[in-house]
């Protein structure tokens, strides 16, 4: 494993920390101000905790890998799953919304790109045993 794989986690996790946190502590505003979500539907403070947490809980998963890279791995990819299955969410409403290119280009950074970082460094950054 090389050291920019921990920085990249460490990077990304903050910015998944900081977006959880936003969702779990300002949620009203996180709402109002994220391209594209009150078009999803009225405002729902639990239900936006409730994935405010999971963020959180995917970045602590990135930061124990940061932190001990053969222990962490294993939240790393629990995280980068949800993350996963939570873009593929986003794929499917694009794909049979009226305009998915539209929304996939809205979703690319915040959503696809946030999921693929830790995928792809827990498919091809696996710590090897010692």
């Amino acid at each position: 494993m090389q050291n920019w794989d921990r920085w990249l986690a460490g990077l990304t996790g903050l910015l998944l920390a900081g977006n959880g946190m936003a969702m779990l502590f300002a949620s009203v505003a996180w709402y109002d101000a994220v391209p594209g979500v009150p078009l999803t539907g009225p405002f729902n403070g639990h239900f936006i905790k409730d994935i405010g947490a999971a963020y959180l809980a995917c970045a602590l998963g990135l930061g124990w890998f940061v932190w001990r890279p053969h222990q962490g791995w294993p939240a790393m990819a629990i995280g980068a799953s949800w993350l996963a299955l939570h873009a593929s969410v986003h794929v499917y409403d694009a794909s049979c919304g009226a305009n998915p290119w539209v929304d996939i280009q809205r979703d690319f950074v915040g959503v696809y790109l946030f999921a693929a970082i830790p995928l792809a460094l827990t498919l091809f950054c696996k710590p090897k045993e010692t």
